[in-house]
């Protein structure tokens, strides 16, 4: 299993999650990102034909190397500064809100404590800054759902701890970030791993009283 997760498993997502239909999703994601962004789940980079000409530099952060390899050949937009930032997103080695956004893609249905890692992104996002996510999760389709719910403990052994049936905007919510723009719906494929969120959220400016 080991091998299957660290070395074949990465080139099946990095396939399934470059189509042109998923790619108008990525692009719709970025718009609005600037300055110094935190990547979550950075993979193989399908995010950097998309990033927006503000964004300065993109810290990345992937636990597994095999994605860090197949980075390496799609770097195309040098303007882009790419650095390493880490391997765990509930653990980032940047200080607190050094970052102006952050952007995660299909990675909130795999972390472990996804918890941790949303209080991570509001530690190093400033005040004020963006948070844009995409995620597929649970339907609110009855029937679709339920076969989430079936299928789900067999993507979690095959497909590196992936959850079906999170619901990323709740997740984003109940973190603390304010959600100012969502779009939830189908894409093309089965339908129990194609609803798709997108949205964006703001890390709120602390009140004193």
């Amino acid at each position: 299993m080991a091998f299957y997760r660290d070395h074949l498993f990465p080139h099946v997502v990095a396939r399934c999650c470059s189509t042109a239909s998923v790619g108008r999703w990525r692009s719709d994601t970025v718009v609005g990102l600037s300055g110094r962004i935190v990547e979550i789940g950075f993979a193989s980079g399908p995010n950097l034909e998309y990033y927006p000409d503000e964004v300065d530099i993109v810290y990345a952060i992937e636990p597994v190397p095999a994605f860090g390899r197949l980075a390496a050949r799609r770097r195309r937009r040098p303007a882009v500064d790419v650095v390493p930032a880490g391997l765990d997103a509930r653990s980032l080695d940047l200080a607190d809100a050094s970052c102006d956004g952050a952007l995660s893609t299909f990675t909130l249905c795999v972390i472990p404590d996804v918890a941790a890692a949303l209080a991570e992104l509001r530690r190093v996002v400033r005040p004020g800054g963006r948070f844009h996510f995409l995620e597929h999760g649970i339907s609110p389709d009855v029937r679709v759902a339920r076969w989430q719910r079936r299928l789900e403990p067999w993507e979690i052994r095959f497909a590196a701890g992936c959850h079906l049936t999170r619901n990323p905007a709740d997740l984003v919510a109940q973190a603390g970030f304010e959600i100012v723009e969502l779009e939830s719906r189908y894409d093309r494929g089965p339908k129990p791993w194609t609803w798709f969120t997108r949205g964006v959220a703001l890390n709120p400016t602390p009140t004193h009283r």
